[in-house]
């Protein structure tokens, strides 16, 4: 059984940065798309970054340039370095794995993924 946890949110002000982790466990499968989710309050949930087996990485726009992706296969963990944070930020982040396929052009679709993490809340003030 595929888990997911992430760690590594908090509260920061704005221009700061933080670190998430995504530890996984029972992963079996070589091809994936794996990657970031966020929902801010009254927010649908939006794609913000992903990275697949071919080490393809993928960023919404709004994120471009301020967070990268990456991933520790030793580790079983991936990663979201987060920098200049914005209180536009704020949301609650959730990892997400897709399995068995590489990521596409539609990875901003969270119907794809078939296993979630819980969740950590990232909040940014201004």
């Amino acid at each position: 059984q595929v888990q997911l946890v992430e760690s590594g949110g908090g509260s920061v002000q704005s221009g700061g940065s933080l670190r998430l982790s995504c530890a996984a466990s029972g992963r079996t499968y070589s091809s994936y798309c794996m990657g970031w989710f966020r929902q801010g309050p009254g927010k649908e949930r939006e794609g913000v970054a992903v990275l697949d087996n071919f080490s393809r990485t993928l960023y919404a726009d709004s994120v471009k340039g301020r967070f990268t992706i990456s991933q520790d296969n030793a580790k079983n963990t991936l990663y979201l370095q987060m920098n200049s944070l914005k209180p536009e930020d704020t949301a609650m982040y959730y990892c997400a794995d897709n399995p068995l396929q590489p990521c596409s052009g539609s990875w901003g679709q969270a119907w794809k993924y078939d296993y979630w993490g819980q969740g950590t809340q990232v909040t940014v003030s201004s």
